[in-house]
């Protein structure tokens, strides 16, 4: 094999790994969020993971699904499935309308909430202001 095949074939990989991981980048809540943040739709309401939150999860909304990943340009019309589906929580003192719990059990839920832009709903911020 010739050095420039190992080269080009060394690069592809590089740029797959390079791509795997900005999809999974978590944006920690910040303003520059990678387009592929965790996200789940609830009743037509998507929601973005917040991080590290205390919250008391509430009783069972139904089921939340993770929107199909859209840094590859394909948008909608996309023959990429829709993601994951987890069970959607009520948290407790928060209108579903804001945000939500997504996971298996209740215990191991992770926080989620509408957003516009870089800000988060005043109920969401003092919720994270105060844990």
């Amino acid at each position: 094999m010739s050095w420039t095949r190992r080269s080009a074939g060394l690069l592809a990989a590089a740029a797959m790994v390079t791509s795997v991981a900005a999809c999974t980048a978590d944006s920690g809540g910040g303003g520059g969020a990678a387009s592929c943040v965790a996200r789940y739709t609830y009743q037509e309401v998507t929601y973005q993971d917040v991080g590290d939150v205390e919250f008391t999860p509430g009783k069972k909304l139904g089921v939340a699904t993770e929107p199909p990943c859209e840094d590859t340009g394909g948008g909608a019309g996309s023959d990429e499935p829709a993601g994951l589906t987890g069970t959607a929580y009520e948290v407790d003192g928060i209108s579903p309308k804001v945000a939500i719990a997504v996971g298996d059990t209740p215990e191991i839920a992770k926080f989620f909430a509408v957003s516009s832009g870089a800000e988060l709903p005043p109920e969401v911020r003092k919720l994270i202001d105060g844990s």
